[in-house]
């Protein structure tokens, strides 16, 4: 028996690999848009590195040091620190700061939110009433502690006046009674700054799609229940974002105060940012004044990544 052998059979060649991609191109448009974006960057940088980070540094510097610009600084290590928290002065102004910022952070975001809500409805006098709210944001602080100072006169004041007619008013004055300074600087700080985050609400609000609010209607949800469940989760954004700013701003509270009462009556009002500009330029401790900044700084960087991670652990995406 015969058996007939044919031409061997070829194996299936193997496919070939496909050849490497080229991303040398790609690589250079990236190189490229990188060195355009640092060259766009660079003037910004140059300005933060010479005006914020230069002068934290040297300031961190002046810290561990005795200076008073008549002798050279002498290094004295922690001695400014450790005098520092033994300073009534010290925690009495730190007292103030908190103070201050607990009451007025919080009433700012809530009237923020509130008057954003009132006005993103349609009504008669609707832009008139947003100008009014926001104006006095954009007016300097110093003049509206002047003529807050004047309003709450007890002598002259147009306020005292009407508030003496329903017997509210102290008689030594807002200003000039230990009891109730502090309240008239929050408040004057409050309105002051309220306008400037109402804006960021209203622009969260007009920002949020109109047909989750049907959606919700047609589930038979009431405005408290549409405010609760859809308004106030799909404005986490806005509501880290004003809390962070108006927590921050609150800590370094100053100018309506120093105008208003220079820290008074009794220290009662004397901010931390006050005792750095008295220890600092009224009583030339430089060093020690840097060291009140420092605290203050590590104080503020604190709180504000406490409140930024609790609340951007409620964002809503959308």
């Amino acid at each position: 028996m015969t058996t007939t052998v044919g031409p061997p059979t070829e194996r299936a060649a193997a496919p070939r690999p496909a050849p490497p991609r080229r991303r040398r191109p790609l690589l250079k448009a990236n190189g490229r848009r990188a060195l355009t974006a640092w060259l766009f960057l660079t003037p910004s940088l140059i300005v933060l590195l010479a005006f914020t980070l230069y002068p934290m540094i040297q300031a961190g510097y002046l810290s561990l040091t005795d200076y008073n610009l008549i002798r050279a600084a002498k290094f004295v290590g922690l001695d400014n620190y450790v005098e520092l928290f033994q300073d009534p002065a010290f925690w009495n102004a730190f007292g103030n700061t908190v103070l201050y910022a607990v009451v007025v952070t919080p009433v700012t975001v809530v009237l923020a939110l509130l008057f954003a809500l009132m006005l993103n409805q349609r009504f008669v006098g609707r832009s008139f009433a947003r100008t009014a709210i926001f104006l006095p944001f954009i007016v300097s602080l110093g003049i509206i502690a002047i003529a807050w100072a004047f309003l709450l006169d007890p002598n002259i004041g147009l306020l005292s006046y009407w508030l003496g007619q329903i017997g509210i008013v102290p008689e030594q004055g807002w200003l000039n009674d230990p009891r109730y300074a502090m309240a008239a600087v929050m408040a004057v700080g409050v309105w002051k700054n309220v306008g400037f985050y109402m804006v960021i609400y209203l622009a969260g609000l007009q920002s949020i799609p109109g047909e989750i609010y049907e959606a919700s209607r047609l589930d038979g949800a009431g405005p408290w229940q549409r405010f609760r469940s859809v308004t106030l989760p799909l404005l986490s954004n806005q509501t880290l974002l004003v809390s962070v700013l108006a927590l921050i701003a609150t800590l370094q509270a100053f100018d309506q105060i120093w105008v208003m009462t220079h820290g008074g009556p009794f220290f009662r009002t004397e901010t931390l940012v006050m005792l750095v500009y008295r220890e600092g330029f009224q009583q030339l401790r430089f060093g020690y004044a840097s060291a009140i900044s420092f605290v203050l700084l590590v104080f503020v960087f604190i709180l504000s990544m406490v409140q930024f991670g609790y609340l951007r652990r409620k964002q809503v995406t959308y």
